[in-house]
C-alpha cells in the first residue's frame, strides 16, 4: 500500500508529492480490554450485599484516588488504559489507587445466585464504605463515570467528611427518563435470561460513545466485540435494573451562606466532564445547575464520545490542574506538558483556566448561561 505525504528539503522550494516505499510503519498497539495485571492486588470485601471485587495499587497510607466503573464495564475495562495512559501515571505516581466494582461486574465474575438481591444505587454507594473501612482509607479523591459517578455523587452526599474531591464523567443526577426506562426495561428482560441480544450491544454503544459515526471506529470495534462475548448478561441486568430504578440526588443549588447547613448538597470540589458527542450532555449540565457554583467545574471535550479512551491527554491535563486546585503537589512531564512543573494552587478554577484557550475543550463554571459551550 502506498502511502504519500508532502516533503520539502530547502526552504522555500516547491513541495512535490513523493511516494514513500518500503517504509516500516510505526503501528501503535491494539486496544484491548483484557486484563494485563497494572490495576493493582485484588481484594474481596465482604459487604451486607455480598462480596465486592477492588483493586488496588499503591500505599494505602497515600492520598487515594478511587474510582467506580460505568454500565456494562468494571474496573479493568473503563480503567486499565486511561491509568496507564503516560501522563496519567506521571500525575498519580505518589497516589494509592482503589478501584471499586459493582456485585457480579468483575472480570470472570461468576452468575450471581438466584434469588439474589441487587443493591439499590443508595446500597452500593454504602458498599463503598465498607471498602474503605476494609483498606483503612481516611478519605478519597472519587473518579467515576456514567453510573459509577453517580454512586460516588450519592457516597459524597451523605458521607462529605469522605471525600476530598470529585472526577465525574458523564454523571446524571436525576431519576431514569421514560425513554431510558422503556429501553432499559427490554434489555432487561433479554440480560436476565442469560441473552446479549445485538439491540442491547446498540444500546450500551450509545450510552458510552453517543454518536457512533463521528467516533474512533477501531475503538468503536473493541468495545462492540467486548459487550458482545465477554459480559455476564445475567449480573449486567441486575445492575441495568438498579439503575434505571435510581432515585433523584435530591441536592440543590444553595447560595445563601447561612442555609448551607441545613440543605442536602454535595460540598466538595466537583470536576464535571462530559464529550460534545456523548448522549448525557444534558445530563451533566443539570448536575452542574444543582451544584454550589463555587465548588463546580464544568468541562465539555469536543470531537470525542467515550471521553477516556479517545482524549485521554486532555482529561490528564484537566485532571493534573484540579488536583493542584486542591493543594496537591503533582508532576507533570508527558509531552507537550510543563516541563518538571511541580505546583499547588489555592483554586482549580483558576488552574483549570489555562485550558481555555485550547478550541477543543469547553470549561465553564455554569454552562447554563453559556448556551454555546
Amino acid at each position: 500500500m502506498a502511502h504519500y505525504v508532502k516533503v520539502s528539503t530547502m526552504p522555500g522550494e516547491v513541495l512535490d508529492d513523493a511516494e514513500l516505499r518500503q517504509v516500516q510503519l510505526s503501528v501503535a498497539p491494539s486496544r484491548t480490554l483484557s486484563e494485563d495485571g497494572s490495576t493493582g492486588t485484588k481484594v474481596t470485601v465482604d459487604t451486607p450485599h455480598g462480596p465486592v471485587t477492588a483493586a488496588v495499587s499503591g500505599d494505602p497510607t497515600r492520598p487515594v484516588i478511587l474510582s467506580y466503573h460505568d454500565l456494562g464495564l468494571n474496573h479493568v475495562t473503563n480503567f486499565q488504559a486511561f491509568f496507564l495512559y503516560p501522563e496519567m501515571r506521571n500525575v498519580v505516581n505518589n497516589f494509592c489507587i482503589v478501584h471499586v466494582n459493582a456485585p457480579g461486574q468483575e472480570e470472570g465474575a461468576p452468575t450471581l445466585p438466584e434469588g439474589y438481591v441487587y443493591p439499590t444505587m443508595e446500597e452500593l454507594a454504602d458498599t463503598i464504605t465498607c471498602v474503605k473501612n476494609h483498606l483503612h482509607l481516611r478519605s478519597f479523591i472519587g473518579f467515576g463515570v456514567g453510573l459509577g459517578a453517580n454512586v460516588l455523587a450519592r457516597y459524597a452526599t451523605k458521607y462529605p467528611n469522605y471525600v476530598d474531591a470529585l472526577v465525574l464523567v458523564n454523571c446524571s443526577s436525576t431519576q431514569a427518563g421514560w425513554i431510558e426506562w422503556g429501553y432499559q426495561k427490554l434489555n432487561i428482560r433479554h440480560l436476565r435470561s442469560g441473552t446479549m441480544t445485538t439491540g442491547t450491544v446498540d444500546y450500551l454503544m450509545w450510552h458510552h460513545f453517543g454518536k457512533l459515526e463521528e467516533c474512533n471506529q477501531d475503538l468503536v470495534t473493541v468495545y462492540r466485540q467486548h459487550f458482545e462475548r465477554a459480559i455476564n448478561p445475567t449480573n449486567l441486568g441486575l445492575l441495568v435494573d438498579s439503575y434505571i430504578r435510581r432515585s433523584d440526588l435530591g441536592i440543590v443549588r444553595e447560595l445563601d451562606p447561612n442555609k448551607k447547613k441545613d440543605v442536602r448538597m454535595i460540598r466538595c470540589q466537583v470536576l464535571n466532564i462530559t464529550a460534545n458527542l456523548s448522549p448525557h450532555i444534558e445530563d451533566t449540565v443539570t448536575f452542574n445547575g444543582r451544584l454550589d457554583p463555587t465548588l463546580a467545574t464544568w468541562m465539555k471535550i469536543q470531537d470525542v464520545g467515550l471521553v477516556l479512551d479517545e482524549a485521554p491527554g486532555k482529561v490528564v491535563e484537566a485532571f493534573r490542574l484540579f488536583l493542584q486546585g486542591q493543594g496537591y503537589a503533582v508532576h507533570s512531564r508527558g509531552i507537550g506538558s510543563r516541563q518538571g512543573s511541580i505546583a499547588s494552587v489555592t483554586s482549580s478554577t483558576t488552574s483549570l483556566r489555562d485550558l481555555r484557550e485550547a478550541r477543543d475543550i469547553h470549561i465553564t463554571e455554569n454552562p447554563l448561561q453559556n448556551p454555546t459551550a
